[in-house]
């Protein structure tokens, strides 16, 4: 059931040659709970991947690794205005949304694309084009780790916040995602106002677009600046958007008026930090087998042989970079290991 020295190369989108000392996958409930009881965790650390779109190996895992692969789409409930979706953790993001265009479930069109499978969408709040996964989220069911135990977490427990949740803070590394509930609506309200999104739908043709049209103009709009992982290796967005004061805002557009800006929560403005780093210089920037991506200087890239240290260390470097011109910290986004 446990195997050794496995590599992780095809498990990170990165494609980092790394490997784990101990691994296993698990398909249902009843194998995470086996694996989990297992006398190897309690002596090692323990990793739980999903599609491995969002991390970042600098180094050989010493722990146990576990691949979470539930899958499974279901319409548990529906009310007058809702439908409530529920699937496995395990199954991919983007197939799930297309799942849910196909039936007119609506809420999750903005999110096409986006790398990644359904567990780790309320784990970090995934978002994009003006929606967040909070916006959609209805319950997930948990495997807590120390006790075995089975926990529900609705939207006030999970304490969203921008790319965060509890899972990443006071509960990290406590607990096995094994389902995600939605809550999605019958008739949808769509958010076209955010990016290029009505640009596109206007190149499109379309003049009343519906779930899938708004779909299809995300999916033309990422695939157009965003690397495929499966064939240049990647995490999708490696920083996240900086939220900062309306003062340092201000001050910064006196002297960068095309400063790309957004209001953000508590009276403060999110930056796009793909535009700090595209006017620090970094953008389509290459160092040997890595770099920063042509097209969006939010991607950092692997073209075949990097190591994750080596993108770290140029990760580093953009960030004092753009802390030294622009006053601003960014924050990773992806998980460093």
């Amino acid at each position: 059931m446990i195997a050794e020295n496995i590599s992780l190369a095809s498990y990170n989108t990165f494609g980092i040659h790394v490997s784990a000392r101990y691994f296993a996958t698990f398909d249902s409930v009843s194998k995470a709970e086996e694996l989990i009881a297992h006398p190897l965790m309690r002596k090692q650390s323990l990793l739980v991947l999903g599609g491995g779109s969002n991390i970042l190996f600098t180094r050989n895992y010493e722990g146990v690794v576990l691949k979470n692969n539930i899958t499974g789409i279901e319409l548990s409930a529906e009310d007058e205005k809702h439908y409530y979706v529920k699937a496995g953790a395990g199954e991919n993001w983007h197939e799930f949304v297309l799942h849910c265009i196909k039936n007119g479930y609506a809420g999750v069109e903005n999110l096409s694309l986006i790398p990644g499978n359904v567990g780790a969408s309320p784990m970090q709040n995934i978002g994009a084009y003006g929606v967040e996964i909070k916006d959609v989220f209805h319950e997930l069911e948990a495997l807590h780790i120390p006790t075995g135990e089975i926990h529900r977490f609705g939207t006030k427990e999970c304490n969203f916040g921008y790319r965060e949740s509890v899972f990443k803070r006071q509960y990290k590394n406590q607990y096995i995602i094994l389902s995600v509930s939605y809550k999605l609506n019958k008739q949808a309200t769509l958010q076209t106002s955010y990016g290029a999104i009505e640009q596109e739908l206007d190149s499109m043709g379309v003049s009343s677009p519906g779930i899938k049209e708004v779909s299809d103009a995300v999916i033309r709009i990422r695939s157009s600046k965003l690397p495929n992982p499966a064939e240049i290796g990647n995490a999708g967005s490696f920083f996240k958007n900086p939220i900062v004061t309306k003062e340092h805002a201000s001050a910064l557009l006196e002297t960068h008026p095309d400063l790309v800006h957004y209001p953000a929560t508590r009276g403060m403005v999110k930056l796009a930090a793909g535009w700090l780093i595209e006017k620090a210089g970094w953008k389509g920037y290459t160092r040997a087998n890595h770099g920063v991506h042509k097209s969006q200087a939010l991607v950092l890239v692997n073209y075949g042989g990097a190591t994750g240290h080596e993108i770290l260390l140029l990760s580093e470097e953009i960030v004092t970079d753009v802390q030294n011109k622009f006053g601003v910290e960014l924050e990773r986004e992806v998980n460093i290991f």
